[in-house]
């Protein structure tokens, strides 16, 4: 069930740039596992094929994912809506387990500056380092920038 607060006020517009958050419900790590986390970063490329989305950047941690994309057509809640439903399924399947997968909601955060959109990027990029799951900008394999990545995030954290 959709928590009716998130929505108020929620609106999307094609061509603008958005950072996506959503969790695993419980915050279980089911994307620890390394072909589970395959699978979300497939369709981060599947919805950009099919024109929906423009990505950024991403990274898909052990029990959430952050998307900074451009949305292309429809809205920000059908985009994650296909996204959630797609890797729901095709994770659990992988995982053998059936039930919730992610939790109900959503975050979303308009970007509004080119400027701002490479700082965002990189602070997402950082997110594996700040966890401990990397050393470096760079090393984290469940994680893509379109701009090339330096070696260090002091900077970011």
């Amino acid at each position: 069930m959709q928590n009716v607060r998130l929505l108020v006020g929620r609106h999307s517009s094609v061509g603008l740039s958005y950072i996506l958050t959503t969790v695993v419900d419980g915050r279980a790590p089911l994307f620890a596992n390394d072909a589970a986390a395959l699978l979300a970063l497939g369709e981060f490329q599947r919805l950009d094929q099919e024109g929906f989305t423009h990505s950024i950047a991403y990274v898909v941690m052990p029990d959430h994912i952050h998307w900074l994309v451009e949305l292309r057509a429809g809205t920000l809640e059908n985009v994650m809506k296909r996204f959630k439903s797609r890797t729901a399924l095709q994770a659990n399947r992988l995982l053998g387990r059936v039930g919730r997968f992610w939790q109900a909601c959503y975050h979303d955060h308009a970007i509004r500056s080119d400027e701002s959109l490479h700082r965002h990027a990189m602070y997402l990029m950082a997110n594996p380092v700040r966890a401990g799951l990397a050393t470096q900008l760079g090393e984290y394999p469940h994680a893509w920038c379109a701009w090339e990545l330096g070696t260090s995030c002091d900077a970011l954290a």
